[in-house]
């Protein structure tokens, strides 16, 4: 049987019906399963149409506040470059390229490094159809060969991954302690058939990946992406050789307890089971998970570092006070951009920035390799 641990009404959506109904025969789905079929169902899924981002959109990232941003990104991508050698040929590679803002800002700011844009190729990751047509205009004015793709693809030869809150919308198990036991967290049906949180039948001792040394107190819940992190990782170091990436996103560097999932339409947020399909769903990320995700694939991992950290690095502050000496009736609104993305308690300490990289080239730009603490604080 399961019990109820939360109770929340749904808005009446196409997905919502497809849901219930599935629920009604086969019983509760995994918070996996409901964020797959929110953001992914081929008929109703959240990627498969929207806008997204964007003031007309749910949400606004970074990209989108700065082209600081991207072009920061660029350059770091041309450092790495170096780092491999040069190579005469390199696939550049987004995942979830949003509007194709920072892809345009980093290969603008590559402009400076001529043999640098000679050897490229890019790819840009997507699914969603709303956000590849705007991709595609955005990019319309480039001579760099670009192709788009619905999945990372393998092939040969040097290869840099950007991805800036990609992570966080892969989906998320989880389990929570009742009654002294975990149980996996679901979403079924209340009496009135809506969709409402419950607490299946006790599953396993303790939640796969877990670390040993977090002590749990009764209500506790515990997220794990240990097959999506996996799966990543693995078509990651399959893209070609050598391979570097560059993931940033909102989470935490420690593995700990609570419950992160949310969901956000219109720039405010709403109840997780609100209007399936038609809010976007995500849930911080486990950065020391995924660093023992990649390191268990025999990659290495640099960082994390916050945001702030990273921009710092790479010279935001120095780019900020040029663009407002070249454009001086812009400079209250540059400075507003960059702080918003520096800010502490928000943007600058909330996101964090992870490095990957084939273990025989250098450690990555501007990202320090550190060992990862999974214990919480």
């Amino acid at each position: 049987m399961s019990g109820s641990d939360d109770n929340a009404g749904s808005a009446a959506t196409p997905l919502t019906e497809r849901l219930a109904a599935r629920i009604a025969r086969d019983g509760p789905i995994s918070v996996a399963q409901y964020m797959d079929a929110c953001l992914h169902d081929p008929d109703h899924g959240y990627y498969r149409g929207q806008a997204a981002i964007g003031q007309a959109g749910d949400f606004i990232t970074a990209p989108e506040i700065s082209q600081i941003f991207g072009e920061l990104i660029g350059l770091w991508c041309v450092l790495v470059w170096r780092g491999m050698g040069s190579p005469s040929k390199l696939r550049l590679i987004e995942i979830g390229p949003g509007r194709g803002t920072l892809m345009r800002d980093a290969l603008r700011a590559a402009r400076l490094v001529p043999e640098f844009r000679a050897a490229l190729s890019v790819e840009l990751v997507e699914s969603n159809r709303v956000l590849q047509a705007a991709q595609q205009e955005t990019l319309a004015g480039e001579s760099i060969p670009m192709r788009w793709r619905g999945d990372l693809a393998p092939g040969d030869g040097p290869v840099i991954l950007i991805g800036n809150e990609f992570l966080d919308t892969l989906s998320i198990d989880q389990w929570v302690l009742h009654d002294g036991a975990w149980r996996i967290r679901s979403v079924g049906l209340d009496r009135e058939g809506a969709l409402t949180f419950v607490a299946e039948e006790a599953s396993a001792a303790v939640p796969p990946s877990m670390p040993p040394d977090l002590i749990p107190k009764e209500g506790c819940i515990f997220e794990s992406r240990g097959r999506p992190f996996a799966e990543l990782v693995t078509a990651i170091k399959k893209l070609g050789a050598p391979v570097a990436g560059l993931l940033i996103d909102y989470g935490h560097t420690r593995s700990g307890f609570g419950d992160t999932l949310q969901a956000i339409g219109a720039h405010r947020y709403v109840d997780p089971l609100h209007s399936p399909g038609k809010a976007d769903l995500s849930a911080q990320v486990d950065f020391a998970a995924f660093a023992d995700a990649a390191r268990a694939e025999g990659l290495a991992v640099d960082g994390p570092l916050t945001q702030g950290e990273l921009l710092g690095r790479l010279g935001i502050i120095e780019r900020a006070s040029r663009l407002m000496a070249m454009n001086p009736t812009l400079a209250a609104s540059i400075e507003a951009s960059v702080a918003r993305l520096l800010a502490p308690g928000g943007m600058g300490t909330r996101f964090h920035a992870v490095g990957i990289r084939s273990v025989d080239i250098s450690p990555l730009p501007a990202l320090e390799p550190v060992e990862t603490d999974r214990r919480a604080t």
